[in-house]
């Protein structure tokens, strides 16, 4: 097989789970000539050092993410935005091999298109950080909180993304809740989530 990297291997043989599926997907994306490496924890291929394709696992599902999804036709109507927060990427998900298999064909139109995009260097053209959909409890505890709102909008827009990706992800309020608590402090004092 043409462009595997060596010390992207472990991430395919430590997997407990989708490990058959994830090696299928390599074969298809590297049949599609880019370059792989290691991101993130996660196999990445690229297009001239350009992030094009990942593959990573879930709990209930293997998939592809496509860099600039966003900026991909689609027209199998197969890519899934993540979340109404995740702005040019999309994923296609699988749960068994027979799929991948299946929409192998597609998979390759649709890698072949991404590095188009590359090469094009289109650009996904990013909201702002106020258009940005804020879970329900930390629109409450802004309304309620005007010195933490006036805190939030001082914030960069880098880390107001962060943090609302954060707040965001968790299926449960409860847990949501309990994120937005631990990081008030830091909000407050003008930090970052990871500063």
């Amino acid at each position: 097989m043409n462009g595997m990297n060596l010390k992207v291997d472990f991430y395919f043989t430590k997997a407990k789970k989708w490990q058959e599926e994830m090696e299928k997907l390599r074969t298809i994306i590297l049949d599609c000539g880019l370059t792989e490496d290691l991101k993130w924890g996660v196999p990445c291929y690229l297009f001239q050092n350009k992030n094009v394709v990942l593959i990573h696992a879930f709990k209930e599902y293997c998939a592809i993410l496509f860099v600039k999804g966003a900026l991909l036709k689609d027209t199998k109507e197969i890519l899934i935005q993540q979340t109404a927060n995740v702005q040019a990427a999309r994923q296609v998900r699988f749960t068994s091999v027979s799929e991948i298999i299946k929409l192998a064909p597609v998979l390759k139109t649709y890698v072949f298109e991404a590095t188009e995009v590359e090469k094009a260097g289109l650009k996904v053209e990013f909201k702002k950080s106020k258009d940005l959909i804020y879970p329900e409890e930390f629109q409450n505890i802004l309304y309620k909180n005007k010195a933490l709102k006036t805190a939030f909008e001082a914030l960069t827009p880098g880390r107001q993304r962060a943090y609302n990706l954060y707040f965001s992800a968790p299926k449960q309020s409860k847990t949501r809740e309990s994120r937005i608590e631990k990081c008030m402090n830091e909000i407050m004092n003008g930090k970052g989530l990871n500063d």
